[in-house]
């Protein structure tokens, strides 16, 4: 299973809005089929292990990181063809998190006189797909918030001039970040401020000690969403955010007069933060970046939609009169945001640290 959640992790880039999975096939303690979703669209994890596996799938044991899928997508079931094999023996790190066809996988195995066994390393198999559990279970994605900050919580000098605060190693490092969402969400403050592109400069920034990046690019990796809030339409629609070909969603609080590119959609701003996290999941969002100044990081971690930090901190002092991290006017010590520290690094000569918000 450990193997098989290791295949499940190459996928990161390519296989949303799909989860990733791995599939491990040993037959008389032999593995004899590894495989794992490639790419949204192609095969699955299960498929493409008992294509190598062949033959010697008959009689074998199937391990894998989530329960085999029991419907007809862009691809048959993989249950189906789990029985067809002739595999005796599933075993399965979790079910599948979608409520209405979780458990169906599984009983099409035991129909078929296929011994099922559920939840082994299933604690690791939850945290490569939190993003698809995130957009199945609570019908919002996985939000993620990228700062960046000196020594002393600073983002930017009073005069709003921020770059840069951390290092070509930091910023790299984001590249990979970004390319792990399906969509990134920026405010019209930090497009005015910073005029970003916000898409994924691998070929610029990154260097070849990704292989799972570098086969990415191999396999159709597709750029995030981006979505930029801007109610009081304050954007000109020239701004770098809008010349990729990559989906931007634009949100105003009226409708845009000019005729739009056809990568450009216009959605309507609510002052709902959770309707637009709501629209973001019919659009196939697993886990997306927010990107964004103060202002807008703190009304999300307000809202409580922030699920995780990623905070890059440079070795930096910016003084008492440059702006603070996120912007959070609180009275009680019961309303502050409570963290729990997940993975600390150094990254170049900057410190990266992730943050996951605790819940009630």
């Amino acid at each position: 299973m450990s193997l098989a959640l290791q295949l499940a992790r190459k996928g990161v880039y390519t296989a949303r809005p799909n989860p990733c999975v791995g599939c491990v096939i040993v037959n008389d303690g032999v593995i004899v089929g590894e495989g794992w979703h490639q790419q949204f669209g192609q095969a699955h994890a299960e498929i493409n292990a008992l294509k190598q596996a062949g033959d010697k799938a008959r009689g074998a044991t199937c391990y894998v990181t989530l329960e085999p899928c029991a419907h007809m997508g862009k691809t048959g079931p993989c249950a189906n063809a789990l029985v067809d094999a002739g595999i005796k023996q599933v075993i399965a790190a979790m079910g599948d998190p979608n409520p209405r066809v979780s458990g169906k996988g599984f009983d099409i195995l035991r129909d078929a006189g296929i011994e099922v066994k559920v939840g082994l390393l299933e604690a690791s198999a939850k945290l490569i797909n939190k993003g698809f559990i995130s957009r199945m279970q609570r019908n919002r994605p996985w939000v993620i918030c990228k700062l960046a900050m000196s020594l002393d919580g600073r983002t930017a000098l009073a005069n709003g001039k921020s770059k840069w605060i951390t290092g070509p190693a930091a910023r790299a490092d984001v590249q990979k970040l970004r390319a792990r969402q399906d969509a990134i969400i920026t405010g019209i403050g930090t497009v005015i401020a910073d005029n970003p592109s916000l898409t994924v400069r691998a070929a610029d920034t990154m260097e070849d000690d990704d292989p799972w990046f570098t086969e990415a690019n191999k396999n159709g990796f597709q750029q995030p969403k981006r979505v930029l809030l801007d109610p009081n339409q304050k954007a000109s629609g020239q701004e770098k955010v809008f010349n990729a070909d990559t989906q931007v969603f634009w949100v105003t609080r009226r409708p845009i007069d000019s005729a739009l590119d056809d990568h450009i959609v216009n959605w309507s701003a609510t002052d709902a933060l959770p309707a637009l996290l709501e629209e973001m999941v019919k659009v196939g969002c697993n886990s997306v970046l927010l990107e964004a100044g103060h202002t807008l990081a703190g009304s999300f971690l307000k809202a409580g939609l922030i699920d995780e930090l990623v905070v890059y901190m440079a070795p930096k002092l910016m003084g008492s009169t440059a702006m603070g991290l996120v912007s959070l006017d609180l009275d009680c010590m019961q309303d502050i945001v409570d963290l729990e520290l997940t993975d600390l690094r150094k990254v170049g000569n900057d410190i990266r640290m992730t943050y996951q918000v605790k819940g009630d």
